[in-house]
Parts: structure tokens; sequence; C-alpha cells
């Protein structure tokens, strides 16, 4: 049976066969067992490369933080992760830069950063938000399902890739990535996307 360390868009941890191609933290969520019983361990939530510097880790280890799996960066980044600033330290570099060119209040300690990112997950509501404002990379809400921004279309999610194809909505959506993180979109930062996006 697949552990339930599978991330959706929508921050929700599914058991799914596929691995994904990037992977995360929120602290350790697993029991002995490697069970899931929580979220989420504090206001971190970062978005790591499968491999760094040889490091060989036992998946859910007793005692250890949970290892996520996300189908990409536009997934992990909807679901309210940021780069790691250690294994993806020029990725979390320019991140900030345009993170703090909108709000630069929050210069200083990352963990400002972070819990302004928390709130925003903590919110009860996605904003609407007009879909042709919205940069690539941005997931937002159709039907109950996340679709992913990419040019004139939106893109439907699944643990395995994008599939269904659709000509961008013209009015208003609801927006699942975080609104900071659409300004750092917007400002250019671009997020990998699954190569299943390109095929859909």
């Amino acid at each position: 049976m697949p552990l339930q360390n599978r991330v959706t868009p929508f921050g929700r941890l599914q058991a799914v066969d596929s691995r994904g191609t990037v992977m995360g933290n929120r602290g350790c969520l697993h029991d002995g067992e490697r069970r899931i019983v929580r979220n989420a361990r504090g206001r971190r939530w970062i978005i790591c490369r499968l491999a760094f510097r040889e490091r060989q880790r036992t998946v859910m280890t007793p005692g250890r933080w949970t290892e996520l799996f996300f189908l990409d960066d536009a997934t992990a980044l909807a679901a309210g992760h940021r780069p790691c600033a250690e294994c993806r330290r020029p990725d979390f570099n320019a991140f900030r830069a345009a993170w703090f060119h909108h709000h630069p209040e929050d210069a200083g300690p990352v963990e400002q950063l972070d819990r302004r990112l928390h709130a925003e997950r903590a919110a009860e509501r996605h904003p609407r938000v007009a879909c042709a404002t919205l940069p690539d990379g941005a997931m937002v809400v159709i039907d109950e399902g996340a679709w992913l921004i990419l040019g004139s279309w939106v893109l439907a999610w699944s643990h395995h890739g994008y599939t269904t194809r659709r000509p961008r909505p013209t009015g208003d959506v609801e927006l699942l990535t975080p609104p900071s993180t659409v300004q750092v979109l917007t400002a250019g930062w671009q997020p990998a996307v699954h190569s299943s996006a390109h095929a859909a």
C-alpha cells in the first residue's frame, strides 16, 4: 500500500502510487506506524529536491520529518509551500527577493515570510480574482478541481499529470495558490511544471 504522503494542490495528504517530481517538508506528521496523524507541525512548509548531496533517507522514519511528494513546483506552491533555503538556495533567494518586492515589511528573518504564508493558507475561503490577470504557474479551482494556468489555457491537475485542457476562463475564478505566492509568480519567478502540461 502506498504511504499517505502525496500532496494535492489543496494541501491534502493522500495515499497514491505516483511519486511526483519534488519533495516537501512540514515537520513530522506521522507516528511510529508511518500513519499520518497531523496535517502540519509549524509554519515552515518547504519544497525540496528529490536528491541532494547524496543524502539517503528511509521514508517516514519514526520521529523524523515526513517526506511529502508533489507532482511539481506549481502543485507545491498551490498547497502553500515555498522553496527550501538549503537544497534549493538559488530558487529560494530569487523567490524571497520577489516576495520582498511586494512585502518589504517582511524583510529580515524568513520566519516573517512563513508567517504571512501561513496566514494565507489558513484563510477559510479562497479569493475570487480575474483569471485573465493570473500568471503562468498559478492554480485555480474550477468544478471543484485544481487547474493550472498556462498561457491561454487551464489544465486539469491529477497526481499522475495534467489531463484536460480548456481555454482560460474570461471571468473571475477561485484562486488556489496563495495570493502572495501569485505576486512572486507575477514578478517573474518560474516554478517547474510537470512535462505533461506541455502534452495535455
